[in-house]
């Protein structure tokens, strides 16, 4: 799936409540206007009316990301998709959470109808009075309960204990259930990642629906269905938590505006609009306005074609520059249009050398900074621009964009100026200048100098710019093998090490703040492609993978816990320009171009959807702060 990240640019929804964590007051409606999908159920005693579906204080929209202002309700939305596992844009795009970001990167309240924070380490959630889960039953913090005791806690289900980012100086929080509606979680030390951690793409969930999991918990009495007891009762059960995720199970109660109707496998997935949605506008009309969105499955090939004849309603995801004068001629006739939102990712391709590949040789090679500095100034990032992205993107390291207010010109381009001669210089310094016959520099143990580059993309614009970035390294001795394969493989070679270098989308969070988690940028994670072992050797506490042994790497993970112990803005800044300013000097991932367009598909009948946009992964969920939810169709 693509790592991106979202910054605002246009005004989308006014939030109600309050846009700090203050006490809320939910503007009067005097009127609500029940849901045309659901009036026969609701006449027939099927449904309660709209009045008991919504909170006592619902969110209530006042402005939308289009302009096109206040929807009707009906119809249905198409996207395209490629398998089950996109199922998880539904989370994604739907963007409901505790708390979310505003279009201005503000963290307003939205699950929630407020918090309060004391000192940084007591953290107040208050819960909307009323809220109820998808299928009616009512959410409250018993599912918090739930979450924390039955599951964070439980030594089957979760044998390190709590997630790493509710641990502060390694000790998890005191979790007090106030009372139905308010939970608070408290700490000896500030916790500056928790609040930011409820409002990602990905969140960090704190509740599960409780009465949904109890069935299938031993504590209450449950265990693994009949058709999968013979596994025991952790595998099924986690399963059912990833969904809450991948919304990959259906029956499942959901918070979110559509809830999946279609159980998997399938080609085509129904997703139906949620009765006990918390959010409407300030006509009292609950929202979403779409009935159903439906992800047809097809494979990666034919997305740009069937988008192009006008079977997608709202299209980004497969869709890439090159696409853009095919989909404009198809817009001529099927009536969609094409707008063009900036990509927010740190690079549209990266390079990752993988300083835990199992190779001595490789390893060793790889960590010498001279060599990640000399592949990157052999790479002629103007051409590589023109040839492969039309001449639309920014030539950059992987590094922030001009949009964080952390930015300065140099992260984009040191080491990244063409300069071949350099480039041979440096790896001559190494010790590679010994050339064979094929005029490829050799290694110290005598093999050729041929980088194998992992990717798992399916697209050809990928594969046309490591052909590109292959011939340039050939330039300076260097060979390039790419080895295309599942994603499914791609991640295990990395992981166990047998993977040098791989080329993946850039950093996930590219418009960070002096207040966004600096994590991604220093190896705390598995996910990291660069350092994949000590990332797990921090996420598990030390239980698996390798301590970082590089001292460059090894400052980045001070800088973090600088940055995590700064008392003030200015102390938390220090920390992200060391961070930086070392990941520019070092070159731990090697960058291409930034701040591409990207196509977005526009059906002719649906509004609200901004003519310009950012569309990243954090923070924003790609369509997600735009809210979907508001998006409408004309009749």
């Amino acid at each position: 799936m693509d790592r991106r990240a979202f910054l605002g640019g246009l005004l989308l929804g006014s939030w109600s409540g309050p846009l700090t964590g203050g006490a809320h007051a939910a503007d009067p409606l005097t009127v609500l206007r029940e849901t045309p999908l659901f009036a026969d159920r609701v006449a027939a005693g099927m449904l309660p009316p709209v009045g008991q579906r919504i909170p006592a204080a619902p969110m209530i929209v006042k402005t939308f990301a289009g302009n096109d202002g206040p929807g009707r309700p009906g119809g249905q939305l198409t996207m395209l998709v490629t398998a089950t596992r996109d199922n998880v844009l539904m989370t994604i795009y739907s963007y409901t959470r505790l708390i979310v970001y505003d279009p201005a990167r503000a963290l307003v309240p939205d699950i929630l109808e407020g918090w309060e924070v004391n000192d940084g380490r007591d953290f107040t959630f208050r819960l909307r009075a009323g809220h109820r889960w998808s299928d009616g039953h009512p959410f409250t913090t018993e599912d918090f309960r739930f979450y924390w005791e039955d599951v964070a806690n439980n030594p089957e289900l979760s044998p390190s204990g709590p997630p790493n980012e509710l641990l502060i100086d390694g000790r998890p929080p005191r979790v007090t259930f106030v009372d139905e509606l308010t939970v608070r979680f408290s700490w000896d030390s500030p916790n500056p990642y928790f609040v930011e951690s409820q409002a990602r793409a990905a969140p960090l969930f704190l509740f599960v629906p409780a009465h949904y999991f109890r069935p299938f918990h031993p504590k209450y009495g449950g265990g693994a269905p009949a058709e999968e007891g013979a596994r025991g009762w952790v595998q099924p059960f986690r399963r059912r938590l990833d969904a809450m995720f991948t919304n990959d199970v259906s029956g499942m109660p959901s918070l979110n505006p559509w809830v999946l109707a279609t159980p998997p496998p399938a080609q085509r997935y129904v997703f139906e609009r949620n009765p006990y949605y918390h959010r409407v506008d300030q006509r009292g009309q609950q929202l979403p306005y779409v009935d159903r969105f439906v992800f047809a499955v097809t494979t990666p090939a034919l997305i740009a074609a069937r988008s192009g004849l006008g079977e997608s309603d709202l299209q980004a995801r497969w869709l890439k520059l090159r696409d853009y004068t095919f989909l404009q001629n198809g817009a001529k006739t099927s009536r969609f249009t094409v707008r063009l939102w900036e990509s927010g990712t740190g690079s549209q391709l990266a390079l990752y050398p993988n300083f835990n590949a199992n190779d001595p040789e490789w390893r060793k090679v790889l960590r010498d900074v001279r060599f990640r500095r000399a592949l990157s100034m052999a790479i002629d990032r103007a051409e590589l621009n023109e040839a492969v992205w039309l001449g639309l993107g920014k030539p950059s390291n992987n590094t922030v964009l001009p949009r964080s207010t952390l930015f300065r010109p140099d992260y984009a381009t040191r080491w990244a100026g063409h300069d071949p001669s350099a480039a041979a210089a440096l790896l001559d310094e190494m010790g590679l200048a010994a050339r064979g016959t094929d005029r490829l520099r050799r290694l110290p143990d005598g093999r050729p100098l041929v980088l194998v580059v992992e990717s798992q993309s399916e697209q050809t614009e990928e594969a046309d710019a490591l052909k590109l970035i292959g011939e340039h390294w050939r330039r300076v001795g260097v060979g390039m093998l790419v080895k295309p394969q599942t994603f499914e493989n791609f991640w295990l070679r990395v992981t166990s090490g047998e993977a040098v270098m791989t080329a993946y989308g850039g950093l996930f969070n590219a418009v960070p703040g002096v207040a966004s988690s600096p994590r991604e940028y220093a190896p705390t994670m598995q996910g990291g492609l660069q350092w994949p072992k000590w990332g797990l050797f921090v996420a598990s506490r030390g239980k698996i993978g390798e301590p970082c042994d590089d001292p460059e790497a090894s400052g980045l993970l001070d800088e973090v816990q600088a940055w995590e112990q700064a008392s003030d803005e200015a102390g938390r800044r220090r920390a992200w320009d060391r961070i930086l300013e070392a990941t520019a000097e070092q070159v731990f991932t090697i960058g291409t171009v930034n701040t591409l367009p990207q196509p977005i598909v526009v059906g002719a009948r649906v509004r609200n959807v901004p003519r310009d946009g950012f569309f990243a992964w954090d923070p924003g969920s790609y369509f997600g702060v735009y809210r979907p939810d508001t998006f409408w169709l004309d009749s």
